[in-house]
C-alpha cells in the first residue's frame, strides 16, 4: 500500500491549495497509509499554523480514521488518543497518542515530567 506524507495529509484536510487537494485525492483514492509520525505532524501543522482548536483537531483525526481510502496505522491507538485528547485538550494530541502505543505495546508505565500527561492512567510522573 501507498503511503502519504504529512503535507499530503494537511492538504485533505484543510483543503486550502485546489490544485494539491486534487493531487492528494487522486493519490489515495486507490488507498493509502497514514503512520502515527505523520498524524502526529499533521496535527501539529493544524494548531501551529492553520490555528485550530483542539475539537477540530480531534474531529479532522476522527475523520481520518473513517475516511474510505486512508488506513491509519493502529487505528484502535488513534481513536484511544482522540479520546484522551478530547478529555485534556490542553495535553496535546502527540502527548495522547505516545500514551495510546505505549499502552498498546505494553510497556506501561509511561515516565513523563509532563505534570498534566502524567494525571492519565498508565503515567509515572518522574
Amino acid at each position: 500500500m501507498r503511503a502519504v506524507d504529512t503535507n499530503v495529509l494537511v492538504r485533505l484536510l484543510t483543503r486550502d491549495d485546489p490544485k494539491q487537494v486534487a493531487a492528494a485525492e487522486e493519490f489515495v483514492e486507490r488507498g493509502a497509509w497514514v503512520s502515527h509520525l505523520v498524524l502526529a505532524e499533521a496535527t501539529w501543522v493544524l494548531m501551529a499554523v492553520y490555528e485550530r482548536g483542539p475539537a477540530e483537531i480531534a474531529t479532522a483525526v476522527e475523520m481520518l480514521l473513517n475516511h474510505q481510502h486512508l488506513t491509519v496505522q493502529d487505528p484502535d491507538a488513534i481513536a484511544a488518543a482522540v479520546e484522551h485528547f478530547r478529555g485534556r485538550p490542553a495535553l496535546g494530541f502527540s502527548d495522547c497518542l505516545v500514551l495510546a502505543i505505549a499502552r498498546k505495546a505494553g510497556h506501561l508505565p509511561l515516565g513523563t515530567f509532563d505534570r498534566s500527561l502524567a494525571k492519565l492512567d498508565g503515567t509515572h510522573r518522574l
